[in-house]
């Protein structure tokens, strides 16, 4: 295993560890539950928002390392973000580890984010490694529940 893959796989594990924002927002006027019916990943995200920002985001449920660390790092990745910067760091996610954007060519905004850049060679995994993100998705857009079935 290469050192840059072993830090990467150092900070999934330390995120799965010790999730960041792991919690019930009580101050939530947004959620949604996320469900992958595959795996029995389970997670619900929290939202704060205010004037169209992020002003706090949460989460709790159980899942796999992949799909935990993912929600834990995507919380700190789009607290204190407008909803449409969210939602294109969404997108950008997505299509990374559907290998569909190049994150070392393409300018994105994904950051420390690009660990998980590796999950498209697991097509099985990229369903861990986006329930979070869908989930985050269905809260900034007022759907109560979603399923990574479909």
């Amino acid at each position: 295993m290469s050192e840059l893959s072993e830090l990467y796989q150092q900070v999934i594990l330390d995120h799965n560890k010790k999730p960041r924002n792991f919690r019930k927002l009580e101050t939530a006027n947004r959620s949604a539950e996320g469900y992958n019916p595959l795996c029995g990943d389970q997670l619900n995200i929290y939202l704060q928002v205010e004037d169209d920002q992020l002003k706090d985001v949460s989460f709790e449920g159980s899942g796999c390392a992949i799909s935990k660390a993912s929600a834990s790092m995507m919380t700190q990745a789009v607290k204190g973000k407008s909803k449409q910067e969210a939602e294109l760091i969404f997108d950008e996610f997505h299509r990374m580890v559907t290998g569909r954007l190049n994150e070392e060519k393409e300018p994105n905004q994904l950051g420390r984010l690009t660990i998980f850049a590796g999950v498209r060679d697991f097509p099985v995994r990229v369903k861990c490694a986006t329930l979070a993100w869908h989930t985050l998705h269905a809260a900034l857009n007022n759907q109560p529940t979603i399923s990574t079935e479909n």
